[in-house]
Protein backbone atom coordinates (compact mmCIF):
# COMPACT_ATOMS: atom_id res chain seq x y z
CA UNK A 1 0.00 0.00 0.00
CA UNK A 2 1.18 3.55 -0.74
CA UNK A 3 1.08 5.38 2.58
CA UNK A 4 1.00 8.84 0.97
CA UNK A 5 -2.62 8.12 -0.07
CA UNK A 6 -3.92 7.89 3.50
CA UNK A 7 -5.82 10.46 5.49
CA UNK A 8 -6.96 10.72 9.07
CA UNK A 9 -10.51 10.09 10.28
CA UNK A 10 -12.34 12.96 11.96
CA UNK A 11 -11.21 13.37 15.56
CA UNK A 12 -13.73 12.07 18.03
CA UNK A 13 -14.54 9.10 15.81
CA UNK A 14 -12.47 6.64 17.84
CA UNK A 15 -13.78 3.73 19.91
CA UNK A 16 -15.03 4.21 23.50
CA UNK A 17 -12.32 4.95 26.01
CA UNK A 18 -9.88 6.30 23.43
CA UNK A 19 -8.09 9.60 23.71
CA UNK A 20 -5.76 11.47 21.36
CA UNK A 21 -2.20 10.53 22.20
CA UNK A 22 0.84 12.73 22.62
CA UNK A 23 3.53 10.75 20.72
CA UNK A 24 4.69 12.39 17.47
CA UNK A 25 3.34 11.01 14.22
CA UNK A 26 5.56 8.83 12.04
CA UNK A 27 6.71 10.75 8.99
CA UNK A 28 4.83 8.36 6.72
CA UNK A 29 1.53 8.98 8.55
CA UNK A 30 1.37 12.79 8.71
CA UNK A 31 -2.43 13.00 9.10
CA UNK A 32 -3.15 9.98 11.30
CA UNK A 33 -4.98 10.35 14.61
CA UNK A 34 -2.85 8.74 17.34
CA UNK A 35 -4.72 7.31 20.33
CA UNK A 36 -3.93 5.51 23.55
CA UNK A 37 -6.19 3.52 25.87
CA UNK A 38 -6.07 3.72 29.63
CA UNK A 39 -6.36 -0.02 30.20
CA UNK A 40 -3.67 -2.51 31.29
CA UNK A 41 -4.00 -4.54 28.09
CA UNK A 42 -2.99 -1.53 26.00
CA UNK A 43 -0.28 -0.11 28.24
CA UNK A 44 2.54 1.37 26.20
CA UNK A 45 0.65 1.05 22.92
CA UNK A 46 -0.30 3.73 20.42
CA UNK A 47 -2.91 3.31 17.68
CA UNK A 48 -2.69 5.39 14.51
CA UNK A 49 -6.13 5.71 12.96
CA UNK A 50 -6.09 6.36 9.24
CA UNK A 51 -8.45 6.43 6.28
CA UNK A 52 -7.08 4.08 3.65
CA UNK A 53 -7.74 4.67 -0.06
CA UNK A 54 -7.99 0.96 -0.90
CA UNK A 55 -8.35 -2.25 1.08
CA UNK A 56 -8.24 -5.23 -1.31
CA UNK A 57 -4.56 -5.74 -2.05
CA UNK A 58 -3.13 -7.81 -4.87
CA UNK A 59 -0.17 -9.96 -3.91
CA UNK A 60 2.89 -9.07 -5.92
CA UNK A 61 3.78 -11.32 -8.82
CA UNK A 62 6.23 -14.09 -7.96
CA UNK A 63 5.26 -14.21 -4.27
CA UNK A 64 5.56 -17.57 -2.48
CA UNK A 65 2.10 -17.28 -0.94
CA UNK A 66 -0.77 -19.41 -2.32
CA UNK A 67 -3.33 -16.62 -2.66
CA UNK A 68 -3.71 -13.57 -4.87
CA UNK A 69 -5.90 -11.09 -2.94
CA UNK A 70 -5.73 -9.97 0.69
CA UNK A 71 -7.43 -7.62 3.14
CA UNK A 72 -5.37 -6.31 6.08
CA UNK A 73 -7.23 -3.91 8.40
CA UNK A 74 -4.19 -3.43 10.67
CA UNK A 75 -0.45 -2.84 10.32
CA UNK A 76 1.80 -3.87 13.20
CA UNK A 77 0.74 -6.53 15.70
CA UNK A 78 0.49 -6.74 19.48
CA UNK A 79 1.06 -10.51 19.33
CA UNK A 80 4.75 -9.54 19.51
CA UNK A 81 5.96 -12.81 17.95
CA UNK A 82 9.75 -12.51 17.81
CA UNK A 83 9.88 -14.28 14.44
CA UNK A 84 7.03 -12.45 12.64
CA UNK A 85 7.89 -12.14 8.95
CA UNK A 86 5.88 -8.89 8.62
CA UNK A 87 8.12 -6.90 10.96
CA UNK A 88 10.06 -5.21 8.20
CA UNK A 89 6.87 -3.66 6.76
CA UNK A 90 6.87 -1.23 9.69
CA UNK A 91 10.07 0.32 8.41
CA UNK A 92 8.06 1.57 5.42
CA UNK A 93 6.28 3.83 7.92
CA UNK A 94 9.49 5.24 9.43
CA UNK A 95 8.94 2.96 12.43
CA UNK A 96 11.26 0.19 13.58
CA UNK A 97 10.73 -3.54 13.09
CA UNK A 98 11.11 -4.30 16.79
CA UNK A 99 9.19 -2.65 19.63
CA UNK A 100 7.41 -0.24 17.27
CA UNK A 101 5.95 -3.17 15.34
CA UNK A 102 4.63 -4.64 18.60
CA UNK A 103 3.27 -1.43 20.11
CA UNK A 104 2.48 1.11 17.34
CA UNK A 105 -0.50 -0.23 15.42
CA UNK A 106 -1.98 1.33 12.30
CA UNK A 107 -5.79 0.96 12.17
CA UNK A 108 -7.67 1.36 8.88
CA UNK A 109 -10.88 2.59 10.42
CA UNK A 110 -12.74 2.72 7.10
CA UNK A 111 -11.82 -0.85 6.09
CA UNK A 112 -15.39 -2.18 5.86
CA UNK A 113 -16.70 0.85 3.97
CA UNK A 114 -13.92 0.50 1.44
CA UNK A 115 -14.43 -3.25 1.15
CA UNK A 116 -18.12 -2.88 0.31
CA UNK A 117 -17.25 -0.36 -2.39
CA UNK A 118 -14.50 -2.49 -3.90
CA UNK A 119 -16.53 -5.71 -3.83
CA UNK A 120 -19.28 -3.91 -5.75
CA UNK A 121 -16.93 -2.52 -8.40
CA UNK A 122 -17.66 -3.78 -11.96
CA UNK A 123 -14.11 -5.09 -12.33
CA UNK A 124 -14.20 -7.29 -9.23
CA UNK A 125 -14.86 -10.93 -10.18
CA UNK A 126 -15.45 -12.41 -6.73
CA UNK A 127 -11.99 -13.91 -6.25
CA UNK A 128 -11.16 -15.47 -2.85
CA UNK A 129 -9.78 -13.01 -0.29
CA UNK A 130 -7.28 -14.06 2.39
CA UNK A 131 -7.10 -12.36 5.80
CA UNK A 132 -4.54 -12.71 8.55
CA UNK A 133 -1.84 -12.92 5.90
CA UNK A 134 0.34 -10.01 7.02
CA UNK A 135 -0.61 -9.38 10.65
CA UNK A 136 -3.38 -10.94 12.69
CA UNK A 137 -6.81 -9.40 12.08
CA UNK A 138 -7.86 -10.75 15.51
CA UNK A 139 -5.03 -9.19 17.47
CA UNK A 140 -5.80 -7.29 20.67
CA UNK A 141 -6.76 -4.05 18.89
CA UNK A 142 -9.74 -5.77 17.26
CA UNK A 143 -11.44 -6.00 20.64
CA UNK A 144 -11.60 -2.19 20.66
CA UNK A 145 -12.02 -1.30 17.01
CA UNK A 146 -14.34 -4.15 15.93
CA UNK A 147 -13.46 -3.94 12.25
CA UNK A 148 -13.93 -7.63 11.46
CA UNK A 149 -17.72 -7.94 12.00
CA UNK A 150 -18.36 -5.35 9.29
CA UNK A 151 -15.69 -6.85 7.04
CA UNK A 152 -17.26 -10.31 7.34
CA UNK A 153 -20.65 -8.70 6.79
CA UNK A 154 -19.46 -7.09 3.56
CA UNK A 155 -18.09 -10.41 2.29
CA UNK A 156 -21.34 -12.13 3.23
CA UNK A 157 -23.43 -9.57 1.37
CA UNK A 158 -21.28 -10.05 -1.72
CA UNK A 159 -21.22 -13.86 -1.34
CA UNK A 160 -17.46 -13.57 -1.73
CA UNK A 161 -15.27 -16.51 -0.63
CA UNK A 162 -12.64 -15.77 1.99
CA UNK A 163 -10.17 -17.34 4.39
CA UNK A 164 -8.94 -16.31 7.83
CA UNK A 165 -5.72 -17.35 9.53
CA UNK A 166 -5.35 -16.32 13.17
CA UNK A 167 -3.68 -16.88 16.51
CA UNK A 168 -6.51 -14.92 18.16
CA UNK A 169 -9.35 -16.43 20.15
CA UNK A 170 -11.41 -13.31 19.41
CA UNK A 171 -12.55 -14.97 16.19
CA UNK A 172 -15.14 -16.80 18.33
CA UNK A 173 -16.93 -13.50 18.90
CA UNK A 174 -17.73 -13.51 15.18
CA UNK A 175 -18.74 -17.16 14.91
CA UNK A 176 -22.42 -16.39 14.14
CA UNK A 177 -21.31 -14.07 11.32
CA UNK A 178 -18.93 -16.68 9.94
CA UNK A 179 -21.68 -19.30 9.96
CA UNK A 180 -24.01 -17.00 8.03
CA UNK A 181 -21.31 -16.14 5.50
CA UNK A 182 -20.57 -19.84 5.00
CA UNK A 183 -24.14 -20.37 3.82
CA UNK A 184 -23.47 -18.34 0.66
CA UNK A 185 -19.71 -18.65 0.02
CA UNK A 186 -16.68 -20.74 0.87
CA UNK A 187 -15.23 -19.78 4.24
CA UNK A 188 -11.86 -21.33 5.11
CA UNK A 189 -10.58 -21.06 8.68
CA UNK A 190 -7.12 -21.85 10.00
CA UNK A 191 -5.49 -21.38 13.40
CA UNK A 192 -1.73 -21.08 13.90
CA UNK A 193 -0.22 -23.32 16.61
CA UNK A 194 3.48 -24.03 16.13
CA UNK A 195 4.09 -25.80 19.43
CA UNK A 196 2.44 -26.44 22.79
CA UNK A 197 5.42 -25.74 25.08
CA UNK A 198 4.01 -23.04 27.40
CA UNK A 199 7.33 -21.62 28.73
CA UNK A 200 8.54 -21.24 25.14
CA UNK A 201 5.21 -19.66 24.15
CA UNK A 202 5.61 -17.03 26.88
CA UNK A 203 9.13 -16.28 25.65
CA UNK A 204 8.59 -16.14 21.89
CA UNK A 205 4.89 -15.22 21.40
CA UNK A 206 4.24 -13.11 24.47
CA UNK A 207 1.18 -11.24 23.17
CA UNK A 208 -0.78 -14.22 21.85
CA UNK A 209 -3.36 -16.43 23.54
CA UNK A 210 -1.77 -19.62 24.85
CA UNK A 211 -1.50 -22.69 22.60
CA UNK A 212 -4.13 -24.37 24.79
CA UNK A 213 -6.59 -21.52 24.21
CA UNK A 214 -5.94 -21.57 20.47
CA UNK A 215 -6.59 -25.30 20.35
CA UNK A 216 -9.78 -24.78 22.31
CA UNK A 217 -10.73 -22.28 19.59
CA UNK A 218 -10.14 -24.97 16.97
CA UNK A 219 -12.47 -27.27 18.89
CA UNK A 220 -15.21 -24.63 19.14
CA UNK A 221 -15.02 -23.79 15.44
CA UNK A 222 -15.02 -27.49 14.58
CA UNK A 223 -18.05 -28.15 16.77
CA UNK A 224 -19.78 -25.27 14.96
CA UNK A 225 -19.42 -27.17 11.69
CA UNK A 226 -16.23 -25.75 10.18
CA UNK A 227 -13.38 -27.83 8.82
CA UNK A 228 -10.50 -26.10 10.57
CA UNK A 229 -6.89 -26.39 9.45
CA UNK A 230 -3.96 -25.80 11.78
CA UNK A 231 -0.82 -24.09 10.58
CA UNK A 232 1.96 -25.67 12.64
CA UNK A 233 4.09 -22.57 12.42
CA UNK A 234 6.75 -21.84 13.00
CA UNK A 235 8.75 -24.96 13.82
CA UNK A 236 11.87 -23.60 15.50
CA UNK A 237 15.25 -25.28 14.89
CA UNK A 238 16.74 -26.63 18.09
CA UNK A 239 13.65 -25.71 20.10
CA UNK A 240 10.56 -27.44 18.67
CA UNK A 241 11.87 -29.55 15.79
CA UNK A 242 12.67 -32.75 17.68
CA UNK A 243 10.47 -35.81 17.24
CA UNK A 244 8.98 -35.61 20.75
CA UNK A 245 7.96 -31.95 20.42
CA UNK A 246 6.45 -32.51 16.99
CA UNK A 247 4.53 -35.59 18.12
CA UNK A 248 3.18 -33.84 21.23
CA UNK A 249 2.01 -30.84 19.18
CA UNK A 250 0.42 -32.92 16.41
CA UNK A 251 -1.37 -35.06 19.01
CA UNK A 252 -2.85 -31.94 20.62
CA UNK A 253 -3.92 -30.60 17.22
CA UNK A 254 -5.63 -33.89 16.41
CA UNK A 255 -7.47 -33.91 19.75
CA UNK A 256 -8.74 -30.40 19.01
CA UNK A 257 -10.55 -31.69 15.93
CA UNK A 258 -8.51 -30.09 13.16
CA UNK A 259 -8.95 -31.63 9.72
CA UNK A 260 -5.33 -31.11 8.66
CA UNK A 261 -1.97 -29.83 9.85
CA UNK A 262 0.41 -27.77 7.72
CA UNK A 263 4.03 -27.65 8.95
CA UNK A 264 6.02 -24.47 8.33
CA UNK A 265 9.63 -24.41 9.54
CA UNK A 266 10.89 -21.01 10.64
CA UNK A 267 11.90 -18.46 8.04
CA UNK A 268 13.57 -15.16 8.90
CA UNK A 269 13.21 -12.21 6.57
CA UNK A 270 15.02 -8.91 7.20
CA UNK A 271 13.61 -7.20 10.28
CA UNK A 272 12.42 -10.45 11.78
CA UNK A 273 15.90 -11.94 11.36
CA UNK A 274 17.59 -9.28 13.50
CA UNK A 275 14.85 -9.22 16.15
CA UNK A 276 14.75 -13.01 16.49
CA UNK A 277 18.56 -13.27 16.49
CA UNK A 278 18.76 -10.81 19.38
CA UNK A 279 16.20 -12.85 21.34
CA UNK A 280 18.02 -16.10 20.55
CA UNK A 281 21.35 -14.66 21.69
CA UNK A 282 19.84 -13.58 25.02
CA UNK A 283 17.90 -16.76 25.76
CA UNK A 284 19.59 -19.62 23.86
CA UNK A 285 23.16 -18.52 23.05
CA UNK A 286 24.23 -22.13 22.47
CA UNK A 287 22.02 -22.19 19.34
CA UNK A 288 23.43 -19.07 17.69
CA UNK A 289 26.13 -20.89 15.70
CA UNK A 290 23.62 -23.47 14.46
CA UNK A 291 21.25 -20.75 13.26
CA UNK A 292 24.05 -18.92 11.47
CA UNK A 293 24.83 -22.13 9.60
CA UNK A 294 21.19 -22.92 8.81
CA UNK A 295 20.34 -19.42 7.57
CA UNK A 296 23.66 -18.63 5.88
CA UNK A 297 21.99 -18.61 2.47
CA UNK A 298 19.18 -16.20 3.33
CA UNK A 299 15.72 -16.13 4.87
CA UNK A 300 14.80 -19.78 4.35
CA UNK A 301 16.10 -23.00 5.82
CA UNK A 302 17.80 -25.53 3.53
CA UNK A 303 15.37 -27.61 1.49
CA UNK A 304 16.79 -30.80 3.01
CA UNK A 305 15.93 -29.56 6.51
CA UNK A 306 12.44 -28.51 5.41
CA UNK A 307 11.78 -31.91 3.87
CA UNK A 308 12.94 -33.68 7.01
CA UNK A 309 10.61 -31.61 9.23
CA UNK A 310 7.64 -32.06 6.89
CA UNK A 311 8.27 -35.82 6.90
CA UNK A 312 8.32 -35.92 10.72
CA UNK A 313 5.04 -34.04 10.89
CA UNK A 314 3.44 -36.33 8.32
CA UNK A 315 4.51 -39.42 10.27
CA UNK A 316 3.05 -37.92 13.46
CA UNK A 317 -0.14 -36.92 11.63
CA UNK A 318 -0.67 -40.48 10.40
CA UNK A 319 -0.01 -41.80 13.90
CA UNK A 320 -2.71 -39.56 15.34
CA UNK A 321 -5.24 -39.98 12.54
CA UNK A 322 -4.81 -36.46 11.19
CA UNK A 323 -4.49 -35.55 7.53
CA UNK A 324 -1.19 -33.86 6.74
CA UNK A 325 -1.27 -30.95 4.32
CA UNK A 326 1.48 -29.35 2.31
CA UNK A 327 2.80 -25.88 3.21
CA UNK A 328 0.41 -23.21 2.02
CA UNK A 329 -2.70 -25.37 2.21
CA UNK A 330 -4.15 -23.76 5.31
CA UNK A 331 -4.02 -20.34 3.65
CA UNK A 332 -5.37 -21.41 0.29
CA UNK A 333 -8.94 -20.13 -0.02
CA UNK A 334 -11.37 -22.61 -1.48
CA UNK A 335 -13.07 -21.98 -4.82
CA UNK A 336 -16.26 -20.06 -5.46
CA UNK A 337 -18.52 -22.95 -6.49
CA UNK A 338 -21.26 -23.06 -3.83
CA UNK A 339 -23.28 -25.93 -5.28
CA UNK A 340 -22.30 -28.34 -2.51
CA UNK A 341 -22.00 -25.88 0.37
CA UNK A 342 -23.22 -27.03 3.77
CA UNK A 343 -25.74 -24.62 5.22
CA UNK A 344 -23.74 -23.70 8.32
CA UNK A 345 -20.13 -24.50 7.57
CA UNK A 346 -17.31 -23.55 5.30
CA UNK A 347 -14.58 -25.83 4.03
CA UNK A 348 -10.89 -26.04 4.69
CA UNK A 349 -8.44 -24.78 2.10
CA UNK A 350 -7.17 -26.96 -0.71
CA UNK A 351 -3.56 -28.04 -0.95
CA UNK A 352 -1.46 -26.65 -3.75
CA UNK A 353 0.04 -29.65 -5.58
CA UNK A 354 3.74 -30.08 -4.96
CA UNK A 355 4.20 -26.86 -3.00
CA UNK A 356 7.04 -26.86 -0.48
CA UNK A 357 7.86 -23.14 -0.48
CA UNK A 358 7.17 -21.43 2.83
CA UNK A 359 5.15 -18.30 3.45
Amino acid sequence: MRWDTLSAPPDGAGPPGAAPAAPPLPLALPEAVPRTFDTPGFAGMTFYEIHAKSIINRVRSGSRVPFEWTVNPYRGCSHACTYCFARNTHTYLDLDAGLDFDSKIVVKVNAAELLRRELAAPGWAGQPIAMGTNVDCYQRAEGRYRLMPEIIGALHEAANPFSILTKGTLILRDLPLLRRAAQVARVSLAVSVGFVDEPLWRAVESGTPSPARRLATVRTLTDAGFDVSVLMAPILPGLTDDTESIDTTVAAIARAGAVSVTPLPLHLRPGAREWYAAWLGRTHPHLVARYRALFRSGAYLPQSYQREIVARVRIAARRHGLAPAGPGAARQPAGTDTADLPRTAGTAGRQLPGQLALL
